[in-house]
């Protein structure tokens, strides 16, 4: 039973710690993509979608 509990204690340490640090670069990556200019055109073409007649 201590060996199901350390291992679970190592698994949620783990998990906490690289899950957010992959989270927070993730979430980077995804910043860095919608800011960068070359990106305007694609968002305001997928903006424009809705309005456009078929």
């Amino acid at each position: 039973m201590n060996e199901a509990v350390q291992t679970y204690s190592f698994l949620a340490n783990f998990a906490q710690t690289w899950g957010l640090l992959i989270f927070m670069f993730g979430f980077f990556l995804v910043l860095v993509y919608a800011l960068k200019p070359s990106s305007r055109s694609t968002f305001d073409k997928a903006a424009r979608s809705p309005l456009e007649e078929d």
